[in-house]
């Protein structure tokens, strides 16, 4: 079975994906006021968890910058097009299932725009979540 997946489509993902990247710090900033709470930790694991947050931040850059730069070589069918496609679409169903099974339980602020906001990322993530699981089931098949 051949689902076709437009390019602007791999595109468009690539673009969000580079967007959740570069505001990922706003959010952690501005939303959930991050360095405060940070604070509370001792400083290697202060540290510890700012290595993991630039590491979703790389993450989410560079599979945007797949996604932009090489969106046909996604959907080739070949090994290292299913290992990649697998790959990002488990990093996003994982980020799915981890926001709608824990984050619920947290009250963001009341703010207008961070309640749009939240709305906006999620839908995003479900959207990336979608894109690459097909994408990986297309080059299965």
């Amino acid at each position: 079975m051949e689902i076709n997946i437009p390019t602007w489509m791999i595109i468009a993902g690539g673009i969000g994906q580079i967007f959740t990247a570069l505001i990922y710090p706003y959010i952690r900033h501005t939303v959930f006021d991050w360095y405060e709470d940070m604070k509370q930790l001792k400083p290697l694991n202060q540290e510890i968890v700012k290595t993991y947050g630039r590491y979703i931040i790389a993450l989410n850059f560079s599979f945007g910058l797949i996604a932009i730069l090489i969106p046909e070589d996604l959907k080739n069918h070949s090994n290292l097009a299913i290992a990649l496609t697998g790959l990002i679409a488990m990093y996003w169903l994982g980020k799915v299932i981890t926001q709608f099974a824990y984050y619920p339980m947290y009250q963001i602020p009341q703010k207008t725009i961070f309640k749009i906001g939240s709305y906006g990322m999620n839908f995003l993530f479900l959207f990336f979540a979608l894109i690459y699981t097909l994408l990986f089931i297309n080059n299965l098949s």
